[in-house]
């Protein structure tokens, strides 16, 4: 096997030894030489990869990151409308953090440790992602006459609640997370509002977001 490719593996497997001893034990209590030795992977090998613990967790931050970008980028290219593509998005991304212990644990890292990851960060960035969603897709629902333009806002806010809330839920009982159960709830939602043209409409930056 080529030095490179061993390499990456090895920083890989730290990471996801880091990831799995920080859901274990938590952050402070989670021991540098543990996580080399869950790695299977020499002290050596991890201080090669990362000079120090903190370094490790902002690489469990940024492999979350990554993974959470990748679903979001799905999302984007979805031709789905708002309310059928956010069920979709919110099914994978659950389905995503039950089986990846790194974004599981990326996403229970501090808000200072990992920006981009806490509570208030995510609903900023969907929030943002599912308005710009509504506004080039529509909401899933049949377009009237007299649709206002703050249809879209409201149900990217309604929305966004409830995946992040769904989220914090399923930190608790992973029953919150269950494919079919997402897919239940979201046939209870009423029937969004149709399209609604862009104009007028503010960029996502400039809207708060719900909660």
């Amino acid at each position: 096997m080529p030095t490179q490719h061993r390499a990456i593996q090895s920083r890989q497997a730290l990471i996801r030894s880091a990831a799995e001893t920080f859901l274990e034990k938590g952050v402070p209590a989670a021991g540098m030489v543990e996580i080399s030795r869950r790695a299977r992977l020499s002290k050596g090998a991890l201080y090669f990869h990362f000079t120090s613990k903190d370094d490790l967790t902002l690489a469990v931050r940024d492999a979350a990151l990554a993974t959470l970008q990748e679903i979001e980028d799905a999302f984007s290219r979805s031709p789905e409308p708002l309310t059928a593509a956010v069920r979709d998005f919110t099914v994978e991304l659950f389905g995503r953090v039950e089986s990846d212990a790194v974004l599981r644990a990326g996403l229970r890292l501090r808000p200072e440790t990992a920006p981009g990851l806490g509570i208030y960060a995510l609903e900023q960035r969907w929030y943002a992602l599912f308005l710009d969603k509504a506004v080039t897709c529509g909401t899933g629902g049949p377009a009237g006459p007299h649709a206002s333009d703050t249809e879209p806002r409201r149900t990217a806010q309604l929305l966004t609640s409830l995946v992040v809330g769904l989220l914090h839920l399923g930190s608790e009982d992973r029953a919150w997370w269950d494919s079919e159960a997402v897919v239940g709830l979201w046939a209870l939602l009423p029937a969004a509002p149709g399209q609604v043209c862009a104009v007028g409409i503010p960029a996502p930056t400039q809207i708060p977001a719900a909660g």
